[in-house]
């Protein structure tokens, strides 16, 4: 009988387990957190009011209730907990979905100042990431610039121009809601460094924009009209035509006196954060045009934006796990159709899914097909990984270590826990937001 772990429980895990016990009858399939938590981004990464997307945990706790998968949760993999190469010791194979945990860097003058943050640290405190701090964040701002134009910038830019009334019904945790509620950011900037062809969001995610409640969205129209697609973007692939129709319909438009704005600013690239009082006050740009060859050019001309609150939304990238090899380049684990390479030489038993396999690009949903390839590497190995001597329990061996994994009946309690927590509060469910608190509700009885 084939015995795997899958190290990482968002969707690539989930779907890789999915994938396992459909494909081979006889696999046992033990899931590994670091969290107590299950669902990885969907439950951290996913804004709290796009309940939709939020309801995919539905689908993959499916998985996790499966009769032959096991959710292991509050295992650190690495330093500090389990090495890689013991795991590699209790199980047959070990497929790695650990995502991309960091966040990509400007690399400019000024980015570690006072008031310039990662886009993932600010999506981390309000959603209830047991790893952030909350340092004020909207404490002190009134105009905020995010840097980057795709799903997670339009994310944190409508979580900053939300009202109490829209953000109380979510689980947000309730430092978060509270600081929020008395933010005074009325003014936010969403700066691309290209045009409005090419900018990332999905277009559901950036009308949303435009029906927020108390808040106008702008479009310069001499600023987009840089794009060479800005006046006729019938020749541009279905998606980005949808989104230059959208931005074209806010252009030119006046501010209606909204007590917040959205201005969405294109041809414009960061060079330097500037310092006002000990932290950012602005943020100074580069005008860049377009270089003919789908990139841009600088040139020369400068703009200063104000802000008190620098968000940098450029893009995730994957971190280097002890015991693997690792790609700085790409930020990936070397692979063979999932399949880990180690001084190009596949590594037997050891395999990787989703971000970590392939970057930070696609959907949720990209994560499925992902894992189906690496499932299939690994169902055509098994012959020769289940003639290994593993233990017949992997979870036996790893309790004599004095590893004592979070299991499904410890999620379930504290799910009962932030239900109760947000009935206290005259709310429906608020995530429980440190490690305490969760590990209290896990070992509650």
């Amino acid at each position: 009988m084939l015995h795997v772990a899958v190290v990482g429980s968002g969707p690539s895990g989930c779907y890789t387990a999915q994938s396992l016990v459909q494909q081979d009858p006889g696999v046992l399939v033990d899931v590994l957190d670091r969290l107590p938590c299950p669902f990885g981004l969907v439950r951290y990464g996913v804004a709290p009011d796009h309940e939709k997307i939020k309801s995919l945990q539905n689908n993959l706790r499916t998985v996790l209730e499966h009769e032959r998968v096991r959710f292991l949760g509050g295992v650190q993999i690495g330093p500090g907990g389990v090495p890689a190469a013991r795991l590699r010791e209790l199980y047959h194979a070990v497929v790695y979905c650990v995502g991309a945990a960091t966040d990509r860097h400007l690399g400019i003058p000024g980015e570690d100042l006072p008031g310039s943050w990662s886009a993932t640290q600010f999506v981390s405190w309000y959603s209830a990431h047991p790893d952030a701090v909350d340092d004020g964040f909207v404490r002190g701002a009134r105009s905020a610039v995010v840097i980057g134009v795709g799903n997670v910038a339009v994310d944190v830019a409508r979580m900053l121009a939300r009202g109490t009334a829209e953000l109380s019904p979510t689980d947000m945790p309730q430092a978060a809601l509270t600081a929020l509620a008395a933010s005074r950011v009325t003014d936010i900037a969403m700066v691309g460094r290209r045009g409005p062809s090419q900018a990332r969001f999905t277009t559901k995610e950036l009308r949303e924009l435009g029906s927020l409640p108390g808040t106008d969205v702008t479009v310069d129209p001499a600023e987009a009209a840089l794009d060479p697609a800005w006046a006729d973007p019938s020749a541009l692939p279905g998606a980005q035509r949808r989104n230059v129709d959208v931005l074209r319909a806010w252009s030119g438009t006046s501010p209606n006196g909204a007590p917040r704005r959205i201005r969405m600013r294109f041809f414009l690239r960061p060079v330097e954060l500037l310092a006002e009082a000990g932290r950012v006050g602005a943020v100074r740009f580069e005008r860049t045009a377009p270089d003919g060859l789908g990139g841009v050019t600088g040139t020369g001309q400068f703009e200063d934006v104000e802000a008190q609150l620098v968000l940098r939304s450029v893009g995730y990238r994957g971190v280097p796990l002890e015991g693997l090899p690792f790609d700085p380049a790409t930020g990936t684990v070397p692979h063979l159709a999932g399949r880990v390479l180690r001084e190009g030489a596949v590594s037997p038993g050891e395999y990787v899914a989703g971000w970590i396999k392939r970057g930070p690009t696609g959907v949720i949903g990209t994560n499925r097909p992902c894992a189906k390839e690496t499932v299939a590497s690994l169902i055509e190995d098994s012959a020769a990984l289940v003639a290994e001597d593993v233990p017949e329990d992997p979870l036996t061996a790893l309790r004599a270590e004095g590893v004592e994994p979070v299991r499904w009946e410890g999620w379930r309690s504290i799910e009962r826990a932030e239900a109760e927590l947000g009935a206290s509060l005259g709310r429906r469910v608020v995530k429980l937001a440190d490690w305490r608190s969760l590990m209290d509700a896990a070992h509650r009885p």
